[in-house]
């Protein structure tokens, strides 16, 4: 019993666990070098938690984040606030899908220049936090005008932080860019300073199992977002024709069989840092293993004319573990089998970058209009398009138009409500 606390107050790999003998010689190497009393205590307190997210998927992050128990205390444009301790920076690792970071506060401060910077940041107890064996990275968002480069701002608190760890534990961590393993990240606005562990390490936006890209397609958690906001609910009919890599089609399949995104993953920042409570982890992950769904009443399509795309998103299903429920069709979209009934249709088409490509696809749009109108009849449809103007030529009135940023283009996700029967005022002129 008191080995095992040995290594969870100092988890520094130390091998002389279980070795009774050696107690007294492990005592003098916790306090000499070490120095971490009641480490454990700060998997408990409460801190501010920001959950960060592209631009206008902030609603459909703070619903995720109440859904799963949480008490959102602000929305901000890109990003969602709450309080919750490090195991919560764990749960919501695991379970988010629309998010990109878990960012927890280590330090509020106010600081007006990089002396200032340096200073609050040397008294903060990083030996509760860091392995002064192990590895960190900075990562900062800075605008003021204190500082011109934030790798400026990088640097003084790395040397705060080794400073102190020198300080205190008689020596200091490597540093570097890396993220697999502990990562910090500094915010820093006008005089207002915020410093987090970023218990994601690297982005929770990549869900894990696409190895295989395909050309440019949608980040996992804006897929997943598109998908939340949507009519679909995670059974019936869902239909992703030009699928490229598959990850429309891969994302529904997750959400109907509630197989968390952070099953797929093996890495994390929150595992490298002091005090990581690895018994818990393993409990809601176990917990999220049996609440996978079994038997799923669902019917999940994906087509593609090209083969290499069908293949890149055959091996990405395979690795997300829903290859058993989505259904590969190769033909042209417009050959896609459309079940009888209800469902939902999703395309995700090429938005033409140039005058010429622009042009060419304008067929392809109309063509989708007339896709829609002829065989998906009953069905809800959506469009993700970076080009309005190209939505156009589709020729059907829309029932919502939600706006999101794929990187930095400006995008719609468009709604259509495909009556079985022709409706008045149904199409638009081209």
């Amino acid at each position: 019993m008191l080995g095992g606390y040995f290594f969870q107050s100092c988890p520094t790999r130390f091998f002389l666990i279980g070795k009774f003998d050696l107690i007294r010689e492990a005592v003098i190497f916790v306090v000499i070098f070490c120095k971490q009393p009641q480490v454990q205590i700060s998997n408990l307190l409460k801190h501010k938690i920001v959950v960060t997210c592209p631009p206008k998927v902030n609603h459909i992050l703070a619903q995720e984040i109440e859904d799963l128990g949480y008490t959102v205390r602000s929305i901000d444009r890109m990003g969602v606030r709450l309080e919750g301790t490090l195991n919560d920076t764990m749960h919501l690792n695991l379970h988010l899908r629309s998010g990109s970071k878990v960012l927890f506060e280590v330090k509020f401060f106010r600081a007006n220049t990089p002396e200032k910077l340096y200073q609050r940041m040397v008294q903060i107890n990083w030996e509760e936090y860091l392995d002064p064996n192990g590895y960190f990275s900075i990562d900062s968002y800075v605008k003021n005008d204190f500082i011109n480069d934030s790798r400026y701002a990088n640097l003084k608190a790395k040397d705060a932080i080794v400073d102190r760890m020198v300080k205190v534990c008689n020596r200091r961590p490597d540093t570097g860019s890396k993220r697999d393993k502990t990562v910090l990240f500094l915010h820093w606005q006008l005089n207002e300073c915020s410093i987090y562990i970023d218990t994601s390490g690297e982005t929770i936006a990549k869900h894990g199992y696409r190895k295989i890209p395909f050309k440019a397609p949608m980040l996992e958690s804006l897929a997943a977002a598109t998908i939340l906001t949507s009519r679909w609910e995670g059974k019936g009919t869902f239909v992703n024709p030009m699928c490229g890599s598959g990850t429309l089609a891969i994302e529904a399949a997750l959400i109907a069989a509630n197989i968390a995104p952070g099953l797929l993953r093996e890495n994390f920042g929150f595992m490298h840092i002091v005090g990581y409570n690895y018994a818990y982890w393993e409990k809601i992950r176990q917990e999220a293993i049996d609440a996978v769904k079994e038997d799923i009443d669902v019917e999940i399509i994906a087509s593609d004319i090209s083969l290499e795309a069908l293949r890149a998103a055959k091996e990405n299903a395979k690795n997300a573990g829903v290859d058993d429920l989505i259904r590969f069709q190769h033909c042209d979209f417009k050959e896609t089998k459309i079940p009888h009934g209800e469902g939902v249709v999703f395309l995700n088409p090429e938005y033409g970058g140039r005058l010429g490509e622009e042009k060419s696809l304008e067929e392809v749009y109309k063509a989708i209009g007339d896709f829609f109108k002829q065989q998906c009849q009953g069905y809800m449809g959506y469009i993700f398009t970076g080009n309005l103007n190209l939505a156009k030529k589709i020729g059907l009135k829309t029932k919502r138009r939600i706006e999101f940023f794929n990187g930095k283009i400006d995008c719609r996700l468009l709604e259509y409500e495909l009556y079985a029967g022709r409706k008045k005022n149904d199409t638009l002129p081209s």
